[in-house]
C-alpha cells in the first residue's frame, strides 16, 4: 500500500533545532523508588463535601463512561439525540447531566456558583475555553479575533474573580492560528530555525519577514503573533497562562510560538507555560531541552506536565503515512517518561524554586504520590508556589479532594460555555480519555462507600 503524503514527514525534533540554539544536556540523578504513604487515596469520606445529587450524578455519569461502546460512540449517539429530541430537549437531557459533571456553566453568574463550590472544597480553577481546532477546520481572521476576544475575557473572570490565588487559565494556541500554518512552520523550522527573537519583534508589531512563508501566510502569522501578544499583555502579573500541547505535527511550530512568548513576558515570573505530552519518545528530550534554553535565553519555565490525549489518532496517521509511531510504546513505558520528566522538573525547582514552576497534571495516583514525596525528599513546600497538581472538573476528585486536604494546590481543568459549545470538548476529551474514564472503577467505590455511610447516618437519625 502507498504511504499517504498529506502531511510532510517531520523528524522528532528538540527544541535547539527550532529555535537553533545550542544547549547541553541534563541528566536528571536517578533515584530508587519510594512513594508517599501518606496520600493512599482510600478515604470515601473525601466526597463528604459533596451534596447527594452531585454523588448520585458522579455515580450515574461514571457508569455510562465505564462501557467503552458508548464511549467509543458518543458524538455519534450525542448527534442522534439531538436531532431527535431538538435542540432544547437535547439541553435538557444533558445540562443537568454530562454538562454538569464536567463543565462549570454557561454564564459568569453560573461560573461563579461553581468556582464557588469548589473553593470551598479547597480547590482551586483553572478555566478553559473549549475552542481548538485541526486541520480542516480553519476560519477566518474575524473568527481568530473572536477568539481573542473570548480569552480576553477569560483572563479577566479569571482575575476579577476572588476563587483562588495564583490563577491559572489554559489556551489552544489554534484558537489564534490556523493548523495548516502551523503544520507549514513545523516543516519549516526543521529545515531552517527560527530565532525567538524575530517572533518577539513581530509581537511587539515590527514588520519582519518570515523565512519560507508566502506573503498571505507571513500577513496571518503576523496578526496570529500579535493575538496571543494581546492575551499574553492582558494576563501577566494577573493569571498564568498554560499553553496545551496539540498533534506531534504541529507541536513544534506551537512550542516555537510558547518559547518566544516565555522569553517577552516570563522575564521575572512563569506567566507563560507549555505543555509536555509524556507518552511521546522524545518529551524527556524536549523537556531537558527548554529548561536548557530558558537558562540561555534568561526566562522562566512554566511546565504543564501531562501523559497525553491524542494517542488513538497519532498512532493512526503515524501508520497511514508511513512513519515511527512517535508514541511510547507501552502504559508502563508512559509511566517511566512521566515519573522520568518529574523528576527532572522537581530537581531543577529544588535548585531555582523562583525561576521553574510545574503543574504535576495527572489522574495516575502513583505518580501523585512519587511527587509529593520528591517535595518532601528535595525541601519544596507544599504551598510554595512552585509546584501544583491538576485533574479535570469532575474526575478524579478523591485525588483532587485528598491533596487539598493535605495542604496541596490543587487546580482543576475548568470549561465553561453553552451545551452547543462545550458539546465537541466533552465528545473529544471523552475519546481521547477513555483510558482514564474506563479506569474510574475505584473513583466510583468510594462514591457507593459515602452514599452508603449516609444512608445509614440517616436511618440512624443523623447521628
Amino acid at each position: 500500500m502507498l504511504c499517504s503524503n498529506l502531511r510532510p514527514a517531520v523528524p522528532h525534533l528538540l527544541l535547539r533545532r527550532l529555535v537553533g540554539t545550542a544547549t547541553s544536556r541534563m541528566v536528571a540523578t536517578k533515584r530508587p523508588e519510594i512513594l508517599s504513604v501518606s496520600l493512599a487515596f482510600e478515604d470515601p469520606s473525601a466526597f463528604r463535601v459533596k451534596s447527594l445529587g452531585e454523588l448520585l450524578r458522579a455515580l450515574g455519569v461514571f457508569h455510562l463512561c465505564s462501557f467503552p461502546v458508548l464511549v467509543n460512540n458518543c458524538g455519534k449517539l450525542m448527534t442522534a439525540a439531538r436531532t431527535i429530541l431538538g435542540r432544547r430537549g437535547f439541553s435538557l437531557l444533558l445540562r443537568p447531566t454530562i454538562y454538569a459533571q464536567f463543565v462549570a456553566g454557561e454564564n459568569e453568574m453560573e461560573i461563579s456558583q461553581s468556582m464557588g463550590k469548589m473553593s470551598l472544597m479547597g480547590l482551586r480553577p483553572m478555566l478553559a475555553v473549549p475552542i481548538e481546532e485541526d486541520l480542516g477546520e480553519s476560519i477566518g481572521e474575524k473568527r481568530y479575533d473572536d477568539n481573542m476576544a473570548a480569552m480576553l475575557e477569560c483572563v479577566r473572570m479569571s482575575h476579577s474573580n476572588a476563587w483562588s490565588k495564583d490563577p491559572m487559565m489554559q489556551l489552544k494556541i489554534t484558537a489564534l492560528l490556523s493548523p495548516e500554518l502551523c503544520v507549514k512552520l513545523t516543516t519549516l523550522i526543521a529545515q531552517q530555525p527560527y530565532d525567538l527573537s524575530l517572533l518577539v519583534r513581530a509581537m511587539d508589531g515590527e514588520m519582519v519577514t518570515f523565512p519560507g512563508l508566502e506573503e498571505k501566510e507571513a500577513a496571518h502569522f503576523l496578526c496570529g503573533l500579535q493575538r496571543l501578544n494581546k492575551v499574553a499583555e492582558a494576563s501577566v502579573n494577573k493569571v498564568r497562562v498554560l499553553v496545551d500541547a496539540e498533534y506531534t505535527y504541529m507541536n513544534p511550530a506551537l512550542t516555537l510560538v510558547t518559547m518566544a512568548l516565555m522569553k517577552k513576558f516570563n522575564k521575572d515570573g512563569a506567566w507563560i507555560w507549555n505543555t509536555y505530552q509524556c507518552y511521546l519518545k522524545e518529551s524527556r528530550s524536549l523537556l531537558l531541552e527548554a529548561l536548557n534554553l530558558s537558562q540561555a535565553e534568561g526566562f522562566c519555565l512554566g511546565v504543564k506536565l501531562v501523559r497525553g490525549a491524542y494517542m488513538d489518532k497519532e498512532r493512526k496517521l503515524a501508520e497511514k503515512e508511513c512513519q515511527v509511531d512517535p508514541i511510547h510504546p507501552s502504559w508502563e513505558e508512559t509511566n517511566k517518561s512521566y515519573n522520568g520528566c518529574l523528576d527532572v522538573m522537581l530537581e531543577a525547582i529544588a535548585q531555582k524554586p523562583d525561576r521553574y514552576r510545574i503543574i504535576v497534571a495527572t489522574h495516575n495516583e502513583e505518580s501523585v504520590r512519587r511527587a509529593a514525596k520528591r517535595m518532601e525528599e528535595w525541601g519544596i513546600e507544599k504551598d510554595g508556589g512552585s509546584v501544583c497538581f491538576g485533574q479535570l472538573l469532575g474526575m478524579c476528585d478523591h485525588v483532587s479532594l485528598t491533596l487539598a486536604k493535605e495542604g496541596y494546590p490543587v487546580y482543576k481543568s475548568v470549561p465553561y460555555g453553552s451545551v452547543d459549545d462545550t458539546l465537541p470538548y466533552l465528545v473529544r476529551r471523552a475519546q481521547e480519555n477513555r483510558t482514564v474514564l474506563q479506569g474510574i472503577r475505584k473513583e466510583r467505590d468510594l462514591l457507593r462507600q459515602e452514599l452508603r455511610h449516609r444512608m445509614r447516618r440517616s436511618m440512624r437519625g443523623g447521628s
